[in-house]
């Protein structure tokens, strides 16, 4: 089915969805290595069938990736080489062309602040999208285009989207949010305090310790489970008033970013700033707004028990 869908003219939304998932067998939201090698393979085998010349674009994807096994691409980049009809998740780019202004948007349409946008909520912001772009449509295809959104980018399937999985529209090299992945919390809490030698209870219990200790697990993985993330804000909202403002947020990336050399870049501090700031509450930076871009979970639901 897919071969049949790489020798069309163009592409639709529901067909764009079905390749990706097709060469992507790992589900680990990339097309790499034998993936992207035989993608490669039968896409030019497709358009040969079709009477159809490789693009320009895809002859520059070709030339790029062809011999190049160690290489991946995400749903942005095949977006820009299949004729997707409208190209409708090019759309995004186009008007949110920094992390800044996509943490503005997803303010504005996570309209009940839950950390989440919701198919309804998605359905606006691609409505408004289409509006902008001056691009024709209607419900049915509006439809259409939430449903194959939230398939590609909803990763763990509960039906709706959090910060880090809608960030995936922005390319790469905009993406901050990218740096701010989970990896070793997979770790058993003991393997974690045998690494680092430290216990972590002991550590907890005196604020004046736990610091350290935090910013040494960040230095793999940036982001933090609850129960970190929750004594990391309460130590740098040194004024108790339950939100950071900009100086306090400052001095928190500041210390990430010592921490955190290999991923963090110390020169990027005030774009992350900026960002991070954007989905502050008029200065106000919450503990729920941080955690959407420094928590692993979800802070809102009950704590385990």
């Amino acid at each position: 089915m897919a071969n049949a869908y790489l020798q069309g003219v163009e592409i639709s939304a529901s067909q764009f969805l079905d390749i990706f998932h097709h060469y992507d067998n790992d589900g680990n939201g990339y097309i790499e290595g034998k993936e992207l090698q035989s993608f490669i393979k039968e896409l030019q085998q497709a358009r040969k069938q079709a009477g159809l010349e490789l693009t320009d674009q895809m002859k520059a994807f070709v030339q790029e990736y062809e011999k190049n096994t160690d290489a991946k691409i995400g749903i942005v980049e095949l977006v820009q080489i299949l004729p997707t009809e409208e190209n409708f998740l090019l759309f995004f780019r186009q008007q949110l062309k920094s992390c800044a202004e996509f943490m503005q948007a997803w303010r504005c349409y996570d309209a009940d602040h839950s950390g989440y946008i919701e198919a309804d909520e998605l359905k606006n912001f691609l409505k408004d999208l289409l509006q902008k772009a001056k691009k024709p449509y209607d419900e049915k295809k509006l439809d259409e285009y939430t449903h194959t959104t939230l398939k590609i980018f909803d990763s763990n399937h509960d039906g709706k989207l959090c910060l880090a999985e809608m960030a995936r529209l922005l390319p790469d090299e905009e993406n901050f949010l990218l740096k701010f992945q989970v990896g070793g919390y997979s770790q058993s809490k003991s393997k974690r305090e045998s690494e680092n030698q430290i216990d972590l209870d002991s550590i907890v219990s005196s604020p004046s310790n736990f610091l350290p200790l935090s910013l040494v697990f960040l230095s793999q993985n940036v982001k933090m489970v609850r129960r970190e993330f929750n004594k990391i804000f309460e130590l740098y909202d040194q004024d108790e008033n339950g939100y950071m403002d900009e100086n306090e947020l400052d001095a928190l990336l500041k210390d990430l970013c010592e921490k955190n050399k290999k991923v963090l870049e110390v020169n990027k501090i005030p774009t992350y700033k900026t960002a991070i700031m954007a989905l502050s509450d008029g200065g106000k930076l919450y503990r729920t707004e941080l955690a959407l871009v420094l928590c692993a979970e979800d802070i809102s639901a009950p704590a385990p028990l």
